[in-house]
């Protein structure tokens, strides 16, 4: 499983958006959260692996949106804590790497990362 992670408590303000696509056969949900709060000339890393020594598939700046799986390290699920108070999200999230959906070679190969 390759994630991304938290590093501080609002890299992430938490969209209240759940995306839906659906598949042939079944549906799968991802959560909408925007990188937020990252430092100026900084950027929030996706990870191959949840390690900050793994190698980085994308790097992406304050305003992105990305589509979350809801997995998260510590058995946090994202989509289990969307009806909390969105500074109680960015809290439990705070330390974690979470798995995103994305496209790092922008080929329409989409990966988790």
């Amino acid at each position: 499983m390759t994630t991304v992670r938290s590093r501080i408590a609002a890299t992430f303000a938490a969209a209240s958006l759940t995306l839906v696509f659906a598949g042939q056969s079944h549906a799968t949900v991802f959560a909408a959260w925007q990188v937020a709060n990252v430092p100026f000339g900084d950027t929030l890393n996706v990870r191959k692996y949840p390690s900050g020594t793994s190698q980085k598939q994308a790097a992406h700046p304050n305003g992105t949106v990305l589509q979350i799986t809801g997995r998260c390290t510590g058995g946090i699920n994202v989509l289990e804590i969307a009806n909390q108070p969105a500074w109680k999200q960015r809290q439990t999230v705070r330390y974690r790497w979470c798995e995103v959906w994305h496209d790092p070679a922008k080929n329409g190969a989409f990966v988790t990362g």
